[in-house]
């Protein structure tokens, strides 16, 4: 029964371990989000700066999956070119290594569960605190307390199960001996299988640590050093994962990940017992200590910084070689797929905010082609050419539907993560543009449907002084959508555009009042037949509404201006 429950308590150990990490992430990005995504923007001009911004930024949020699957998602949205993207993911390997230097320097030297309870006292008002960034900052407190409070639960649970002894037997009955390439590359293995199922490298190399620190015999510094590289690999597979669903440049960037960390594992274990010697001799000699923990976290940055220095001068030569085993399909760009978000990139809710913004963007040009499109129609004489036409308006009427369920099923998922409160918002104000986005496709169609239907069932053509007030009408809905595409795109373009965008809907509905009045009175007169007015005044107030939409759109937009 004992045994049992210490196996429990280890499980529950590792569990507080990683969601201590996990909101101990996601707090600071989300105090320094906008920060975060602001520096990898500005410092990702030259590959040497991108390795220092994925050092920085890995360092701060002490999880080189989030900043690799951010980087995917950069990549993906068209933040980030794909060589910009290598550099960032050679620093964030060398940047996790931070993690082993804490564990290694306080873990399990100082009680440092002990304060772990005063630290909860200090982030508890701030967790409550109704400012997100302070809120944030507890958030990030409430984390380190966690991963500490779990990291000293997870070795008094690991001494309970005598799991040294454990370790030991398994390693004396292993088929080959202790010191030979076939335990390093076991050890390899290991790391790599057991990096994969907890998701997260700090853990492994936390229970790393804690097995070295133990004395285990058969289990010294370069068995410890293998299940250390092994790590490396099996931290690619969260990037690879988030990227299953993205377009082929995120995918791209993801392999480049798994080359980059593969590649310096096969080059290490070719020379890997000089190496571990090299490592020992200089924290013996240079840094003065005969420390385990130090020579195992020692050996993991010097690894790291091994392989960036080996790579760096060959980024494009990697761009091109994933671009080789990635080809692009012409099918993979279908129209009717989203460009910029999938569920596979939901692993940080913050940044999933910024696909969803360009998939927006997207979305309101699409609208802006479509009405071309029905623009075009007015203009075709030919059946076939009409009917062609009519039915490629109808497919983007379908896409637009899609695209608004998808869109808004993916903010419902992103809005169930650790939000602050100015995103929740703006996932509000998103979904009420997708909603009015989608309603400018069904204006779209409609226009499309009332052509064909007077095609169809009237022989009569629109007089002269009617087509040209369409075209009028046409050209002032136009230029709504036009004003609309500029403000959704363009935060910057908001506040002067919201004026402009309001004139031209004015504009709109007056122009549609005047042209069903004067239609009466042309119908009476006897200018053209009832049915012919209907037809045209259905065209006209199509258009009207149509404007109706795309100032909703507008307004939405610009009330985003007081939340960012």
């Amino acid at each position: 029964m004992d045994t049992i429950i210490n196996i429990f308590s280890l499980l529950g150990s590792l569990g507080l371990f990683l969601y201590g990490m996990k909101i101990m992430s996601e707090g600071l990005e989300k105090f320094a989000g906008d920060r975060l995504r602001s520096i990898l923007a500005a410092m990702t001009k030259n590959r040497i700066m991108g390795v220092l911004t994925g050092v920085l930024i890995t360092a701060l949020i002490q999880s080189s999956s989030a900043t690799t699957v951010m980087v995917v998602s950069f990549v993906n949205a068209g933040l980030m070119t794909l060589a910009q993207s290598i550099g960032v993911i050679m620093g964030a390997n060398i940047g996790t290594t931070v993690t082993a230097w804490i564990i290694s320097i306080v873990g399990f030297k100082v009680n440092i569960a002990a304060f772990a309870i005063p630290l909860l006292a200090i982030g508890m008002p701030l967790i409550f605190n109704k400012k997100s960034s302070r809120k944030s900052m507890g958030e990030f407190i409430f984390g380190f307390s966690f991963l500490f409070m779990g990291l000293s639960f997870l070795q008094e649970a690991a001494t309970a199960l005598n799991i040294g002894e454990l370790v030991a037997n398994m390693l004396a009955n292993l088929p080959f001996s202790y010191d030979s390439y076939g335990t390093f590359i076991l050890f390899v293995i290991v790391g790599a299988i057991v990096t994969m199922i907890v998701q997260a490298s700090a853990a492994t190399m936390a229970i790393t640590l804690m097995l070295f620190g133990m004395n285990i015999k058969g289990f010294g510094f370069e068995q410890a050093a293998a299940l250390a590289m092994g790590q490396n690999i099996g931290t690619t597979i969260t990037a690879f994962m988030a990227s299953l669903t993205a377009n082929t440049q995120a995918r791209r960037a993801a392999l480049a990940h798994m080359f980059f960390n593969v590649f310096g594992v096969v080059v290490v274990l070719l020379f890997f017992p000089w190496a571990c010697d090299a490592i020992s001799w200089f924290v013996t000699n240079f840094m003065g200590t005969n420390n385990d923990l130090f020579k195992l976290s020692t050996f993991h940055t010097a690894f790291n910084i091994l392989n960036t220095l080996l790579l760096i001068g060959f980024v494009h030569q990697i761009e091109a070689l994933v671009c080789w085993a990635l080809p692009m399909k012409e099918e993979q760009e279908e129209e009717y797929r989203l460009k910029f978000i999938s569920a596979g990139l939901l692993s940080t809710a913050e940044l999933s905010i910024l696909q969803a913004k360009k998939e927006i963007n997207s979305f309101a040009e699409r609208c802006h082609r479509m009405f071309g499109l029905v623009g075009d129609l007015l203009g075709t004489e030919k059946d076939d050419d009409f009917n062609k036409l009519f039915s490629r308006i109808g497919k983007y009427e379908s896409i637009t539907d899609r695209m608004e369920v998808e869109i808004a099923n993916y903010l419902n998922k992103v809005s169930e993560g650790r939000l602050s409160d100015e995103s929740k918002a703006g996932i509000q104000k998103m979904l009420r543009q997708i909603d009015d986005l989608e309603s400018i496709g069904d204006s779209c169609y409609n226009l499309a449907r009332t052509l064909h239907r007077h095609r169809e069932y009237t022989k009569e053509d629109f007089t002269k002084e009617q087509t040209e007030n369409i075209h009028s009408m046409m050209s002032l809905a136009e230029m709504a959508l036009d004003e609309m595409v500029k403000i959704v795109e363009h935060p910057d373009f908001q506040g002067r555009g919201y004026a402009k965008s309001r004139n031209i809907e004015t504009e709109i509905n007056n122009y549609r009042n005047h042209l069903k009045t004067k239609n009466l009175d042309d119908v009476n007169s006897g200018k053209y037949s009832y049915q012919l007015g209907v037809f045209y005044t259905d065209y006209v107030s199509e258009c009207e509404k149509l404007g109706d939409y795309v100032m909703n759109v507008v307004q939405a937009s610009s009330e985003k201006i007081a939340t960012e």
